[in-house]
C-alpha cells in the first residue's frame, strides 16, 4: 500500500503564479511532436487527484496519441466560434493528443464542476512539460460516441486537445467597450482580454 501523500507544505507562490499565468488555451499545435500514452497517463494521475463532490470520483478518461485515432476525434469538434471564418487548425497544426473526460452514469447522475477541477489539473501538468492545451465543449456526442465507441453508460463532458504550441497566446487589458472576445492579429498573435483584479472583487 502506497504511503500517505503530505499536504500543506508550501510551493514557491511565484513559481506557482507564472504556471498558472503560462497555462493559455491554445488552437494550433505541432502536430509532428508527439505526445507518448505514458505522458498522457502522467496527466490523468493528476486529474484523478482533483477534489471531486463527496469524493464520488465518477470521471473517466480516453486517451488518444495516435494519428487515426486522433483524427476520429478531430471531425466531432467544433473549434473557436468567435474566430469568424475560421474553421479550426489545419493539418499539421492540429493536437498531437486527446483525453476525453466522462462521467460515469453508475457512479453519479451529474458531475457538477469535477470535471472542470480535473480539466484545469490536467492543463496545469500539460504546460509543466511544455505543452498547451485547449478545453472543448463544443463536441458533437453522438458522432463521437459512435467514432470511439463509447458506451451509453458514460456522459461525454470535456475534451481536451493536447499538443506542442503551435501559436502565441498573450493577455491583453480589457477594452474600453468591455468586450471579451479573443482576437488574432495580422501576425497571428492570439489575444485573450481579461478583467483587471479590482473588477472582479466585490467588497
Amino acid at each position: 500500500m502506497p504511503a500517505p501523500t503530505a499536504t500543506g507544505s508550501p510551493v514557491a507562490p511565484a513559481a506557482f503564479a507564472d504556471l498558472v499565468r503560462r497555462t493559455r488555451t491554445h488552437r494550433r499545435f505541432k502536430e509532428n511532436v508527439a505526445i507518448s500514452r505514458a505522458e498522457l497517463l502522467e496527466l490523468v494521475d493528476l486529474a484523478r487527484l482533483a477534489a471531486t463532490a463527496t469524493n464520488l470520483q465518477p470521471l473517466k478518461y480516453i486517451l488518444s496519441w495516435e494519428p487515426e485515432r486522433n483524427a476520429l476525434i478531430f471531425r466531432h469538434l467544433v473549434w473557436a466560434r468567435r474566430l469568424k471564418g475560421w474553421s479550426g487548425p489545419a493539418p499539421g497544426e492540429r493536437p498531437a493528443a486527446y483525453i476525453v473526460v466522462l462521467g460515469d452514469t453508475e457512479i453519479a447522475q451529474s458531475f457538477g464542476v469535477d470535471h472542470g477541477i480535473a480539466s484545469q489539473n490536467i492543463m496545469l501538468g500539460a504546460t509543466a512539460r511544455g505543452l498547451m492545451g485547449c478545453m472543448i465543449a463544443s463536441v458533437n456526442h453522438d458522432g463521437l460516441r459512435s467514432a470511439l465507441r463509447i458506451p451509453a453508460k458514460y456522459d461525454i463532458l470535456l475534451v481536451l486537445a493536447l499538443g506542442a504550441a503551435g501559436e502565441t497566446v498573450v493577455i491583453d487589458s480589457m477594452p474600453a467597450d468591455g468586450n471579451t472576445a479573443y482576437w488574432r492579429d495580422p501576425d497571428g498573435v492570439h489575444h485573450v482580454p481579461k478583467r483587471t483584479l479590482d473588477e472582479v472583487i466585490v467588497e
